[in-house]
């Protein structure tokens, strides 16, 4: 019984995986398209569905780890995730207004290289037992690059929204009000800005992962 269930698990891993590598693919594809033929203000319009589906599709990550089919904590996979939800739906597509700016292509393109490369080699790795040595390279080094240009996308697409967060008041919860509760999203923006947690978590995973293979 405990063999198929483990089976019944890596099964579905492996789809989850590489149906989200797949999603990500489309992105990577179409982002670099439109950026070549019509520039990067028109990026985020070629993006966005399977941008916000393949995002979106993170949040059975924080799912996985609460139930035990993945052994990553969730509390280093959960900032990550809802800081790029946050980007990805409470930001732009609640504020068209910063959608044509050049950092969303950097953003888009940094955020689905990374993605493209973990989710291949998570599924290999289900699928297959183990990832080949060059996919293991790729997925704890590329990030050296790949996280600060995408956290620093990430929080120059925050900053620019701000004005039209505060003209827009939208999301936020103004007093007076039956609840007695405010609530100011323009504000709660700041709080979302990077963190350096999930890099440092990384380094660490980099070392112990790529010190594991040599003696391999």
């Amino acid at each position: 019984m405990a063999g198929v269930l483990s089976g019944l698990k890596r099964l579905y891993l492996t789809i989850y995986n590489w149906t989200v590598f797949v999603g990500w693919l489309q992105v990577f594809f179409l982002a670099v398209k439109t950026l070549k033929e019509s520039g990067h203000q028109h990026v985020y319009d070629a993006v966005e569905k399977p941008l916000l589906l393949a995002q979106s599709a993170a949040i059975l990550e924080i799912i996985h780890g609460l139930v035990g089919l993945v052994r990553s904590p969730v509390s280093a996979t959960l900032p990550q995730i809802g800081s790029r939800l946050y980007v990805a739906w409470g930001i732009l597509w609640s504020f068209p207004e910063v959608r044509t700016h050049v950092l969303v292509s950097s953003l888009v393109i940094s955020w689905s290289i990374t993605e493209i490369i973990r989710y291949s080699f998570f599924g290999t790795k289900e699928a297959f037992g183990s990832a080949p040595s060059w996919l293991l390279w790729l997925r704890y080094s590329t990030f050296l690059l790949l996280y600060p240009t995408g956290i620093t996308s990430e929080v120059g697409l925050i900053y620019n929204a701000l004005p039209f967060i505060k003209e827009s008041a939208k999301y936020s919860v103004l007093m007076p009000n039956k609840w007695n509760f405010s609530f100011d999203y323009y504000y709660a923006a700041f709080v979302v800005l990077g963190s350096p947690h999930m890099y440092t978590y990384m380094l660490g995973q980099r070392k112990k992962a790529l010190s594991k293979s040599k003696k391999e």
